[in-house]
This record gives structure tokens, sequence and C-alpha cells, in this order.
């Protein structure tokens, strides 16, 4: 069996996410691999179509969310890396299955963990899966993590 000395896990900092970062964490430390932790913002692109007032300045929106999303970046690995040093992380921007995809092969990852949130039907059918694209698109083995049935029922 291949090693896995390289791990990328996608973090959107949901439940679902967080939950499948425990396992990435995990194989990381039992391998003795390093973590590459990534979250990706959606582009304003994908705005299009929606009333945007003239008073906002995209610039200045995706400077905001950048920001917001390093912060709440750092905070997740404050509370959950503790004494686990070998790790990275990365915020892009993009299309999450195309830039998990991309930061998975630029990383040369042995492994992708994810999170999924067993969408199934109309709810699959409109929001796709990103997982599922991931799967299908990877050039390495894929871990996807649904929370247990106990808590997924709860959300």
């Amino acid at each position: 069996m291949n090693q896995f000395k390289k791990v990328l896990v996608a973090v959107d900092f949901s439940e679902n996410s967080e939950y499948a970062f425990n396992y990435a964490l995990d194989l990381s430390k039992q391998f003795g691999g390093e973590l590459t932790i990534v979250h990706v913002l959606n582009e304003p692109a994908n705005l299009v179509g929606f009333y945007i007032p003239n008073s906002v300045v995209f610039e200045q929106l995706n400077k905001e969310v950048e920001e917001g999303a390093s912060s709440k970046m750092e905070n997740f690995c404050s509370a959950n890396m503790g004494d686990f040093k070998n790790y990275k992380t990365s915020i892009v921007s993009g299309h999450p299955y195309e830039e998990i995809i991309r930061k998975a092969n630029e990383t040369d990852a042995s492994l992708i963990v994810m999170g999924t949130h067993g969408r199934t039907g109309i709810e699959h059918l409109i929001f796709g899966s990103t997982a599922e694209r991931v799967v299908r698109s990877a050039s390495c083995p894929v871990l996807t993590i649904r929370l247990p049935v106990e808590q997924h029922k709860s959300l």
C-alpha cells in the first residue's frame, strides 16, 4: 500500500469538513506526512446575474472575504492542530473541485480527504457534488467522509 506522505484536506469550516479534517490529521500523524489544508473561495464572477448595489466595490469585497477566510483558517488551525507542525495552509479562489484538484497536483498529494454533505435528489441535482467531481478527476486516492448518521440528522 502506498503510504500517505502528502495529505491534502479540503475544508469549508462546516461540521462535515471539520469531521473529515480529523481523519486527515490522524493519517498525517500516522504516516509521518505533510498535511495541506485548503479552503476555496468562490469567485465573485459566480455572482453575475444577482443585483449588486453600485456602492459595492468588488476589490474591497474580495479583500474582506480573503481576510475573513485567513482569520478563520488561523483560528481553525490554532484550535485543531495541537502539537502537529508539519502542515501548510492555502486559501484559493475558483470553482472548489477544480481548485482542490489543482492544489493536489501542485503539492503532489498522495491522498485527498474531504467531507461530503450527502445531498441527494433535487438538492444534489441543483448543487452538484464537489466530492463526486474530485473523486472523478483526481490522480490520487480520495477519501470522502460523511458525518455519522446521528450527527447528520441533527443538522
